[in-house]
């Protein structure tokens, strides 16, 4: 018996079995879909949920695509921008250095006009010294460009301070400010003469000390201080700044205060060297 079953259910028979099978629903689809209609549901129970999904799969993954694909473009915009705008703001950065440069260039040669008299040679602040006691400038020129020792120097419309040591290539020098730098002065209206010293209680405050005027002396906020003739270092009717809270002192004798001076120390890049000498 079971040799007999096995024999009929060989591939051949099936084969044969499904084919009419598939031959008469194809048949009896033209006529009725009373046969058809439960498996058209069961399949379309099991494959509608399965194609939305799918679609909804796809869609899902085209928008992370055209997404992915959009911040690329986005990205690389980006960069271009950025790129553009770093040389932008580099060039702009130039630009502005320049134009101070620019400025400060004027304002040397308008003070080079202002002492016509003396020769200069124009140099450039390299380094500076500041510490309890000092307060210097390193210049890149020295004795190489004929340069030397006791020579003043001057910027931003007033003196800076006098060459303390000279180089081949370099100098030092020692500005007002310094705690031992005294310098003979006079105001610029009534020749009365004042002596200027760096003072290291207001090396921060940007000020100097004024002392020696004479108590009959009238000296206001705001008048002009010199260099004197009688200076042996320093030449004569150079800026030094101007005098603020002159009083009398305990003495009754002289009058002191301060001198805010005409140059900016925090900001000095170049200066002017008057390169003759006091005689």
């Amino acid at each position: 018996m079971r040799k007999k079953i096995s024999s009929f259910m060989t591939s051949k028979n099936i084969l044969i079995a499904l084919t009419v099978l598939c031959c008469f629903f194809i048949g009896t689809s033209f006529f009725t879909d009373t046969l058809t209609r439960p498996l058209k549901r069961a399949v379309s129970m099991v494959v509608v949920p399965v194609q939305k999904g799918m679609n909804y799969i796809g869609l899902w993954v085209y928008d992370k695509y055209q997404t992915l694909q959009e911040m690329s473009v986005v990205l690389e915009e980006n960069k271009n921008l950025q790129s553009q705008v770093d040389e932008l703001t580099e060039e702009n950065n130039q630009l502005k250095q320049d134009s101070y440069e620019l400025t400060r260039l004027r304002e040397l040669y308008k003070l080079d006009a202002q002492y016509s008299d003396y020769a200069k040679v124009g140099a450039r602040v390299i380094g500076v010294t500041t510490d309890n006691w000092y307060s210097s400038l390193k210049i890149d020129k020295g004795t190489d460009d004929g340069f030397k020792t006791g020579m003043n120097v001057i910027a931003g419309g007033g003196l800076v301070g006098i060459i303390s040591e000279a180089g081949t290539n370099y100098s030092i020098v020692k500005t007002i400010t310094e705690n031992n730098s005294n310098v003979s002065g006079m105001l610029i209206d009534t020749n009365e003469t004042c002596i200027v010293q760096g003072d290291i209680e207001l090396m921060d405050t940007g000020m100097i000390r004024v002392t020696h005027f004479g108590s009959n002396v009238i000296v206001r906020n705001g008048d002009k201080v010199v260099t004197s003739n009688i200076s042996d270092k320093y030449l004569q009717g150079i800026l030094i700044g101007y005098v603020k809270d002159v009083k009398l002192d305990s003495n009754n004798l002289t009058q002191s205060g301060y001198i805010v001076p005409a140059v900016d120390f925090n900001n000095l890049q170049e200066v002017l060297v008057i390169t003759q000498l006091k005689e």
